[in-house]
């Protein structure tokens, strides 16, 4: 009888302890998990914090910041590479234009301004610090609190597709034999982009004359403006013959352009004519009516390069952003940008 009591009081006795002692024995696993998660977390961190310092990421590595002189505030804006870039083809092409033509405006934006730095084509009208101005003169560039009071209710979709392209060419740029090119744009074409000899009178073998027929639907196609003769001969500083004439058109080019004038025994490039009279285009035509000049132009800009309009014609006929900056750049390839950026960074 005491033998089946002890025993009775031992089953009792273990039935009370053993469960605590599970208890223990989890309650000591949990905390150890913990304790172990903890330290693998805390050495993850320490080691890719380590990590990040002496391994600089992608974008560490080629980060190039752009300073752009804004013209109207007369200060220094700092924006990065790809911020610029954005800004640039957001100001430069319409963003109502199909995606490919706006990734096509993205790269030549990124070439001109990666090959700026490169050859250190600087200006001798900008203020100290700063690599380019947001006008013609360079690229006209706009920030995104410009953008929105612009576009108003479109700045998201538009903004939105603009950054897309952007970032769809990220690291990409134009080259020609290795190097990065004068990656020139422009409107409207004449049916044909111009040969850059012709007008800058540097013979750049990827800046040929093309065909560019979608240009002949852009509503900047063709315009007419009218002079006073009074004023035409002011801006000319030269006296219209008696004979009732303007001058005579010597020479075109081989895109359709003028490329000489004679105006009373005075001789003017097509340039030269184009930006003392403020002209459309250096294809133009012109006659007398009355007292005035009537000059009638086809295409809008220098016409060397990508056409806007023509870029965005052949997108919509289904052609990619490397097809379209072929066709318009003779010879080139789309290249990694990242050599080109650590250079830059290195220096």
């Amino acid at each position: 009888m005491r033998r089946m009591v002890f025993i009775a009081a031992s089953l009792i006795s273990m039935i009370l302890v053993v469960p605590s002692l599970f208890v223990v024995f989890m309650n000591h696993d949990e905390d150890a998990s913990s304790v172990q998660e903890v330290v693998v977390s805390q050495t993850e961190k320490a080691y890719a914090a380590h990590e990040k310092k002496e391994e600089p990421t992608k974008e560490e590595e080629t980060a190039i910041n752009i300073h752009v002189y804004r013209s109207n505030l007369e200060k220094i804006e700092t924006v990065s590479l790809e911020s610029y870039v954005a800004g640039v083809v957001a100001s430069e092409m319409p963003a109502s234009y199909a995606p490919e033509a706006l990734k096509a405006q993205a790269l030549s934006a990124r070439t001109i301004i990666i090959d700026r730095l490169l050859n250190k084509k600087g200006d001798q009208k900008l203020p100290k610090g700063a690599d380019v101005t947001d006008t013609v003169s360079h690229q006209v560039y706009k920030n995104q609190e410009e953008l929105q009071e612009q576009w108003g209710q479109d700045f998201s979709a538009y903004w939105q597709k603009v950054t897309d392209a952007v970032k769809a060419t990220e690291n990409q740029l134009l080259t020609y034999e290795g190097k990065p090119i004068m990656a020139a744009f422009f409107s409207t074409s004449n049916g044909y982009t111009e040969n850059a000899k012709d007008y800058w009178e540097s013979d750049l073998p990827y800046l040929r004359s093309v065909e560019s027929a979608w240009d002949q639907s852009s509503p900047r196609y063709t315009k007419e403006v009218t002079i006073p003769i009074k004023k035409f001969e002011e801006l000319l500083g030269v006296s219209l013959p008696q004979d009732g004439s303007v001058g005579t058109i010597v020479s075109r080019t081989d895109s359709g352009r003028v490329e000489k004038v004679e105006v009373n025994d005075h001789i003017f490039t097509g340039r030269e004519l184009r930006e003392m009279l403020s002209l459309d285009s250096t294809d133009f035509n012109w006659y007398i009516h009355g007292k005035e000049v009537v000059i009638q132009t086809k295409g809008w800009g220098h016409g060397i390069g990508l056409s806007q309009f023509g870029a965005n014609a052949m997108a919509l006929e289904g052609k990619t952003y490397e097809e379209i900056v072929k066709h318009y750049y003779t010879g080139v390839e789309v290249t990694e940008a990242k050599p080109f950026l650590q250079s830059l960074s290195s220096q």
